[in-house]
């Protein structure tokens, strides 16, 4: 197995470009929607084979335990070459929440069929009343012989109509004195009998989530992942990794790529107010990456990640929606148009960042909910 940290980063770099120019098909590059499984399995397959599927994973595991600085580069020529999202909880997420708290049977189970691509799977954590205030969710799960019957429903399940298992927060115990207690953390398989989606369409008018319903779901006992009514430990560690994913710089990356291009097509970049614009923006990205980086790093060490990577979170799609912006004025008259649109011969979809990063302030815990954490948590900060 390669030891992809012995090789210097300039080297890794040439490697996964190439790579990624050869093998990536040229007709799902630069595509302004997020990918449905049936578009890029292959894709994902094709990774699989290579060994390339887990960058952040321990090679134990069948991962290639990259180091941060690899895992950027990754990253990096990831949006340079124009591949899109897969649905990737089961790598970012489930992953490795079933290595820390499953138990060995959970991950002989899951672990393989993640890397293989025969598992897809989908978050079901927020309700239509229990969003960003996760904690108060009403999805039940009660224990009746050797399974759980769960009723209820989810909201906003993110690719949930190409997913095969759902990680679950139920509520296993009404009575808990707390309203963080008596929330248990599950795996569902989502053939299972009971499980209804309704489709819900986003602000460009693509299906990428879905409100999913749960009448009388009976699930293995064996599918309780750690304690009953332990799950809000696990559910805190896990959307820490969210928040990793959603702080990545992939996206404000991905829009500061096609901010560049309508600057050189306009001749923007000669304007003494947008270049000085445009190099804030540049070394807010700069910034970015150095603390995706750190929380990287800790992650690779088998660390947990601390109620600070919410800062990551605000950082990041707060600067994708500041870049997103800038893309749509620097555009002009052009800035209202829908789909490619020619700027000196370089073809930029202007509005699609746009759209993307709306909703990136309130997914994953809105930024109000991000900030109450840091102020509380990492600060210190008295309560009303």
């Amino acid at each position: 197995m390669t030891d992809w940290n012995a090789i210097g980063d300039d080297a890794f770099r040439e490697e996964v470009r190439r790579f990624f120019e050869t093998a990536y098909p040229q007709e799902l590059r630069f595509l302004p929607r997020r990918l449905r499984w049936s578009e890029c399995k292959p894709w994902y397959l094709t990774l699989a084979r290579k060994g390339w599927i887990a960058p952040a994973w321990p090679k134990e595991r069948g991962g290639m335990a990259l180091s941060p600085s690899k895992q950027i580069i990754m990253a990096e020529e990831t949006e340079r070459a124009g591949i899109g999202r897969m649905p990737d909880q089961g790598i970012t997420q489930v992953g490795p929440t079933i290595m820390r708290y499953g138990t060995e049977a959970q991950k002989q189970k899951y672990l393989k069929p993640i890397l293989d691509g025969e598992h897809v799977w989908c978050q079901g954590y927020s309700e239509p009343n229990s969003g960003s205030d996760l904690a108060s969710l009403q999805t039940s799960a009660v224990r009746e012989g050797d399974v759980y019957v769960i009723n209820g429903s989810k909201i906003w399940t993110s690719m949930s109509m190409d997913a095969t298992h759902m990680y679950i927060l139920v509520r296993t115990d009404r009575n808990a004195p707390k309203k963080q207690e008596g929330i248990s953390f599950m795996l569902l398989d989502m053939t299972t009998p009971g499980i209804t989606l309704r489709p819900i369409r986003n602000i460009a008018g693509h299906e990428e989530f879905a409100q999913v319903f749960f009448d009388n779901v009976r699930t293995p006992a064996d599918s309780l992942v750690g304690s009953l009514n332990q799950g809000w430990t696990i559910a805190k560690a896990l959307l820490g990794f969210e928040r990793l994913g959603i702080g990545s710089p992939r996206r404000p990356r991905y829009a500061f790529t096609r901010l560049e291009k309508v600057a050189r097509g306009r001749g923007l970049l000669d304007d003494p107010a947008f270049a000085d614009r445009f190099a804030q923006l540049r070394l807010d990205l700069a910034d970015l990456n150095s603390l995706y980086g750190r929380y990287v790093d800790q992650v690779r060490r088998g660390e947990t990640l601390g109620p600070d990577v919410s800062i990551l979170k605000i950082w990041s799609m707060e600067l994708y929606q500041r870049i997103a912006e800038l893309l749509v004025e620097a555009a002009d008259e052009k800035g209202a148009f829908e789909g490619d649109v020619d700027f000196d011969d370089e073809e930029v979809d202007v509005l699609a960042p746009f759209y993307m990063s709306r909703p990136g302030t309130i997914y994953g815990g809105s930024n109000e909910i991000q900030r109450n954490i840091v102020a509380k948590d990492v600060l210190r900060l008295p309560g009303k």
